[in-house]
């Protein structure tokens, strides 16, 4: 797991290793000061000539000014390196995600991959920090000072080395009962944020129920849960300060008082002040050391949680992939369903979709009725390997769509979903994802056939203006209409509309189902409705229920021989008229 995310590293290795370079100089100089300064001590104690003291004194200053240097170029490097690594950690995450089928998406959640992408990546990046500066450092100035302890204090040092395995054992005992509040934790952080972008998202409905407050409410609950959990988690984490300022004070008053009961009692003989001092200093920097690795180790604790969860996206395949020999070129818009079983789960008991079979011929338009749940979304979602059939194929151009390269597939299959979605950005940008290379002429003229171009000439900027996250400046019609000049820049070989004019009227419904006549008479249409009137005059009408294809035909095949569609047709051109 750590390998797969260090190799996110990639060009910030260089920052990496300078920074353990400058910590390695940093411990080694830190090391030596104390050893110096006693040595010093001892000679101003025997009575030392002034041009040595200078001669020491400079060497001291030049050695605290070369640590200052190496620590301060360390936090510039060990910066960069961490922050390099959070950028491509993000970089990997998100081309993972932008390469997920829904399958996929759905199973770790919209809100859970945002949090990944976000939280956990920032708490791997202080974890790495930490690491490239810290856990060099503090291990470093552990043994070099163990080591010089035991030059300058002899046998005495062994107190610092007695109080190695009872901090360890400390901070196992604070990881083990802190690891499992921290998984919780970040679980109800995806929770939480599933209920805000569910508010946000929804926060017309809310105001029109006057429900503020009860969101409030819950979003207070919600909030109060993790802090709850966090308390937990991190009041057994604060067990390592007591355990390590305990540990300090014992090993300080003992080095103290055997030390100062040798000087006294030996006259400098075993050991003398400068030692002593030098002594406390190592002792001192020990457990520093020592401190440093429980915070090295808290951090870790709490980030591995997050590198786990990080990994898990990064580990995930794809359950949609190219096949060996991928073709390239997609002959026609024909499409043809043979056998179609489909569940979004393997686990799931009951198919959404059940032996589906069907025949479109390429430049057919093809309307699909249906009640909600019948099935009708799931069944248009397979042309473009939205999803992948459980049992049975789906063919496009005489090819099964498994044998298509998934950006050649998607790119002759434009799809206007249930869910309409612009994103932020001018009207202009967001039509060119249709085609980016498009003229002015051809949005213009994809706009007059999807009804825009006049609400968009009516803006003060035309086709410059800006468009808010989502969309919500423009009306619902608007945005749909917008959608659907995107898709038909394309030019695709199959244009799907999900529902896409259920927010427009039925004349400029009427208009567009005629410019799609005009404007694109090879590329095969299959319209999802709600209205019959809508596909009425579609050469084939599927009928849905329940993940299955009840009956199909022309709108006279149909009213003379299915019952549902007869009663349904009737029902909405009550008194012998449609809406209009």
């Amino acid at each position: 797991m750590i390998k797969r995310i260090l190799k996110s590293v990639r060009e910030f290795k260089k920052p990496t290793i300078i920074t353990f370079i400058l910590m390695v100089g940093e411990a080694l100089i830190e090391c030596v000061i104390p050893f110096l300064t006693a040595t010093l001590m001892n000679k101003i104690n025997a009575g030392i000539k002034l041009e040595e003291l200078l001669i020491l004194g400079a060497i001291l200053i030049a050695m605290a000014i070369a640590s200052l240097i190496c620590g301060g170029l360390a936090g510039v490097t060990s910066a960069k390196a961490s922050s390099g690594l959070a950028k491509n950690l993000r970089s990997d995450l998100f081309k993972k995600v932008q390469g997920f089928s829904f399958g996929n998406v759905d199973k770790f959640s919209s809100t859970s991959l945002v949090t990944r992408l976000t939280t956990d990546v920032a708490n791997i990046q202080m974890s790495y920090l930490m690491c490239i500066r810290m856990a060099v450092r503090a291990p470093l100035m552990f043994i070099f000072s163990i080591v010089m302890s035991y030059v300058m204090g002899g046998i005495m040092s062994t107190v610092f080395v007695i109080a190695v395995p009872i901090l360890t054992f400390g901070l196992i005992f604070v990881a083990k009962k802190a690891m499992p509040a921290f998984r919780r934790v970040f679980k109800k952080y995806d929770k939480l944020n599933e209920s805000i972008e569910e508010n946000v998202r929804g926060m017309r409905v809310v105001k029109g129920f006057s429900r503020e407050d009860y969101e409030k409410e819950k979003f207070k609950k919600a909030s109060e849960d993790i802090c709850n959990d966090f308390t937990k988690a991190e009041r057994i984490v604060a067990l390592n300060t007591p355990i390590m300022q305990v540990c300090l004070y014992i090993i300080m008053v003992f080095t103290l008082s055997m030390g100062s009961y040798l000087v006294i009692t030996t006259t400098g003989s075993k050991l003398d002040v400068g030692h002593l001092s030098a002594l406390l200093t190592y002792g001192m920097q020990i457990l520093m050391s020592l401190m440093m690795l429980s915070m090295i180790f808290v951090m870790v604790s709490m980030s591995l949680e997050s590198m786990r969860r990080v990994d898990e996206v990064l580990e995930e395949k794809s359950t949609l992939t190219n096949c060996e020999n991928p073709v390239y070129a997609i002959s026609d818009g024909s499409i043809r369903f043979e056998n179609v079983n489909f569940k979004y789960f393997a686990e799931s008991e009951n198919n959404a979709l059940s032996g589906v079979n069907l025949s479109i011929e390429s430049g057919m338009t093809v309307g699909v009725l249906g009640g909600t749940g019948s099935g009708k979304s799931t069944l248009v979602q397979l042309i473009p390997r939205l999803y992948d059939v459980s049992e049975g194929a789906v063919f496009v151009g005489g090819k099964n769509v498994k044998e298509y390269d998934l950006e050649t597939l998607r790119d002759n299959v434009a799809m206007v979903l249930q869910k309409n979605l612009l994103f932020s950005g001018t009207i202009r940008e967001n039509l060119k994802w249709g085609n980016k290379n498009a003229t002015d002429e051809e949005l213009i003229e994809a706009c007059q056939f999807a009804q825009a171009h006049e609400f968009i000439s009516a803006f003060p900027d035309g086709y410059d203006t800006y468009i808010e996250q989502g969309g919500t400046n423009v009306s619902g019609g608007q945005k749909q209409r917008l959608c659907i000049a995107r898709a038909l820049l394309k030019k695709p070989k199959v244009l799907i509309l999900d529902d896409s004019t259920s927010a427009v009227d039925t004349k400029t419904d009427a208009l567009i189902r005629k410019a799609f006549k005009e404007y694109i008479p090879e590329t095969t249409k299959i319209i999802i409705a709600q209205r019959i009137a809508s596909v009425s005059d579609a050469d084939m009408i599927i009928v849905m229920n329940n993940g299955r294809v009840m009956d199909y035909g022309t709108h006279d095949q149909l009213m003379e021989r299915n019952e549902i569609y007869r009663e349904t047709y009737y029902e909405q051109t009550q008194g012998g008229k449609d809406d209009e």
